[in-house]
């Protein structure tokens, strides 16, 4: 009974919604962030180092940041520039010595110039983001260095509780230092473009719609007044810094606005699939309490997983994300690299085309549906995601959220993943006449009774269950 009232406990504190700002207990042992063997990128590329091979070249200019990126698959392309001071190498960091970094899917590399490390955050599948570093000095054996230190800012409410990745945009004075005082925005795909991007270089073209990007603040007191005087629609940042000390002179817009939504995206992987791992950890404990069978769901877990899911599944589908009310162009290739990644259907189309007119991406559904993360997540959570999105797409759900989707839209993006998704659940092939009688929701067996007890233990489950089922079970 001890262990019942315990369980509740734990249980209970984690009842809350995936926006909060509580971070989930990474010690777990359903998580064990820093216990569990990792196959995230870089681990992968450190275990090719010590088995001899492959090797990071280094040149004076850049030490190893060229030949990280090419054994990464990052390309040049990705590159977005910071100058505010928010890297735990902020002294080096200013309008004139931005931080760089470049991305793909599943890892971003952080280079400042005069800095002594390369500063990664790269994805494992079922861990989350795990934080390195790579010291730029030349050595005969260069070594990644993971740093769980990163979580003091990489572990919040704003990275929805777990090891993750922000986009953040603040007001910066004209050191780069931001004004703290003056708040500041987490932004992604569903910001206003007139709140993001402040401390951050932005390069391309976007008409009349207006951001915080290449701006400082001189006025301390008054630190929302920016400097805007020739900060939109911006082409050439040689005037701001020395571009020819990065490996591009760009930070373009389209590459900024991907950033975004990836790390968001990112982030709620991670969380939904930690969310799951609790979820069942603890309703596992309490079947094999009150002697259910072990393949039992309380409606209360299922809840718990479904809202998560949800949430995950209503930003995958760019519900509520914010509209351009004109054009968006880039500044260099990035657009053209990161469309060709594909994969394609056979009539050519990619979750990867973008619009840039009204929206980012001309089929609403996120790329990372394709990640090795989203794969992994637990069965219980992936099912309910696919099973979400295919009544979604096939109009079964009438919920005015969804409006914004047509049904062209709703058609392409089902004929894309059904060509293009590997092991889609059979249902996704069946006629339709068979498919609109699936359920809405996953059918697990769920825990509606109560087993018998023994007589002295009755008393104390009577109210300790119930506790349970209506607090916990995550």
């Amino acid at each position: 009974m001890r262990h019942l009232l315990i369980l509740w406990f734990v249980c209970s504190r984690l009842s809350a919604e995936l926006s909060g700002s509580y971070l989930l207990p990474l010690d777990h042992e359903a998580i064990q962030y820093s216990k569990l063997p990792l196959s995230d990128p870089v681990a992968r590329l450190r275990a090719k180092l010590e088995r001899g091979e492959t090797k990071l070249a280094w040149d004076e200019e850049f030490g190893y940041l060229r030949s990280l990126l090419r054994e990464l698959k990052i390309p040049i392309e990705s590159q977005v520039l910071v100058f505010s001071k928010t890297s735990f190498q902020a002294p080096r960091i200013s309008p004139r010595t931005p931080r760089a970094i470049y991305f793909n899917d599943t890892v971003s590399v952080g280079m400042v110039r005069g800095g002594e490390v390369l500063e990664i955050a790269s994805q494992d599948p079922k861990q989350g983001v795990i934080f390195y570093t790579l010291d730029l000095e030349r050595s005969e054996n260069p070594r990644f260095e993971r740093r769980d230190t990163c979580l003091q800012c990489h572990a919040s409410g704003g990275t929805l509780g777990v090891p993750g990745l922000v986009v953040r945009s603040v007001y910066p004075e004209p050191t780069g230092m931001p004004a703290f005082h003056a708040g500041g925005f987490i932004t992604d795909h569903r910001s206003p473009l007139a709140e993001r991007w402040g401390g951050w270089y932005v390069t391309g073209k976007h008409g009349s719609q207006r951001h915080l990007g290449n701006a400082v603040a001189r006025n301390r007191d008054k630190p929302q007044q920016l400097e805007m005087e020739g900060t939109q629609n911006v082409l050439d940042l040689r005037d701001k810094f020395d571009t020819g000390a990065y490996l591009s002179p760009s930070s373009d817009i389209v590459a900024l606005m991907v950033l975004e939504h990836l790390t968001h995206m990112t982030n709620l992987i991670t969380r939904v699939g930690f969310e799951t791992r609790l979820a069942l950890h603890y309703q596992a404990g309490i079947n094999k309490a009150f002697g259910r069978p072990a393949e039992e769901l309380s409606e209360s877990t299922r809840r718990r997983i479904d809202s998560a899911v949800e949430e995950m599944v209503d930003y995958m589908l760019f519900v509520d994300e914010a509209p351009l009310v004109e054009p968006v162009q880039g500044s260099n290739r990035f657009a053209e690299v990161f469309n060709h990644q594909g994969p394609r259907d056979s009539k050519g189309r990619s979750l990867r085309d973008f619009d840039l007119r009204t929206r980012l991406f001309r089929y609403p559904l996120s790329f990372m549906i394709y990640s090795e993360a989203f794969d992994q997540m637990p069965g219980e959570a992936r099912e309910r995601v696919l099973r979400r999105l295919f009544h979604i797409l096939k109009g079964k759900d009438p919920s005015p959220k969804y409006r914004r989707l047509t049904a062209e839209q709703r058609q392409a993006i089902f004929e894309i993943l059904l060509e293009t998704k590997p092991n889609l659940p059979s249902y996704w092939r069946l006629p339709q006449t068979a498919a609109s009688s699936l359920p809405l929701r996953n059918t697990r067996s769920v825990a509606c009774h109560h087993p018998p007890v023994l007589p002295f233990a009755q008393p104390h489950l009577k109210q300790v269950e119930g506790d349970l089922v209506r607090l916990a079970i995550l």
